[in-house]
């Protein structure tokens, strides 16, 4: 496989972007393309049969762009997804978990608390990854149904994500909670609004970066990394209404993008 072929990051909305925003940081001459199933957001609430579902059908646009491989920047996905998706394509596919390791070891208090969507926190790999660490920190875990709607609406709500957040952090403060692991991508992209609730005591911690460095570790042990010397090209696409994902990926990706319409893109191919 060519290593100028492009790496796909694939989100239910704009919350993949505070991963490829890593990415791009850590290997700016990279080709990548966004794919925000927007059409289906949010995934959390639904079925892991449905978001498995799903992620297959979305392997179609993967494969119609020759990716070298493919990010699954959401944590609901990869929890209900990734195996079966690694079993059934052969390129290198990166998941997202929530980052309770690293917050065990942060952790001065021995309480850490973990907000993420229903589907992550109810799916047998985070109930697995939660019983690892258990002997050793308290985890306080946090469903937050609505946060992902109000992240993703075309005029932001300041005053509704505050109440919410403020809402979904109270056991954990009250508990004595030092560590915020931050088990949804689209919370990421709202972190100064979290720090700014919990305080300077608490380190807010997401996975970003640990999976922009884990994507780069698997290109290079496979020899794909891009040997360009020009600064990759970002394409942006959705499954959903494009005016409305131009408004919303364009201010989580902070400038002005061009988003195309993926499903569109499909049909005419």
């Amino acid at each position: 496989m060519p290593s100028d072929f492009p790496i796909v990051v694939l989100d239910s909305g704009a919350g993949g972007l505070s991963v490829l925003k890593k990415i791009h940081e850590l290997m700016p001459n990279e080709e990548l393309i966004y794919m925000a199933d927007s059409y289906f957001a949010p995934y959390g609430p639904r079925s892991e049969r449905v978001i498995k579902n799903r992620c297959f059908e979305n392997m179609g646009f993967v494969e119609l762009q020759n990716a070298k491989a493919l990010v699954l920047a959401c944590n609901t996905a990869t929890a209900a997804a990734v195996k079966e998706l690694r079993e059934a394509f052969d390129i290198p596919i990166i998941g997202m978990e929530p980052a309770v390791k690293p917050a065990a070891d942060l952790t001065r208090t021995g309480v850490i608390g973990v907000l993420a969507t229903e589907g992550t926190l109810d799916s047998e790999k985070f109930m697995d990854l939660q019983s690892l660490f258990r002997d050793r920190v308290e985890i306080i875990t946090k469903a937050c149904p609505g946060l992902v709607d109000e992240i993703e609406r075309i005029e932001l709500d300041r005053g509704e994500i505050v109440k919410l957040v403020t809402e979904y952090t109270e056991v954990f403060l009250e508990r004595g909670g030092d560590t915020l692991v931050l088990g949804c991508t689209h919370y990421a992209l709202i972190t100064d609004i979290i720090s700014e609730i919990v305080g300077p005591e608490v380190v807010v911690v997401d996975t970003g970066m640990a999976v922009a460095k884990e994507l780069k570790r698997r290109l290079q042990a496979e020899e794909l990394n891009s040997d360009s010397k020009v600064k990759g090209r970002v394409s942006f696409f959705t499954s959903g209404n494009v005016e409305d994902q131009q408004i919303v990926l364009s201010r989580n990706w902070q400038e002005e993008i061009f988003v195309l319409h993926y499903l569109n893109f499909l049909l005419t191919v």
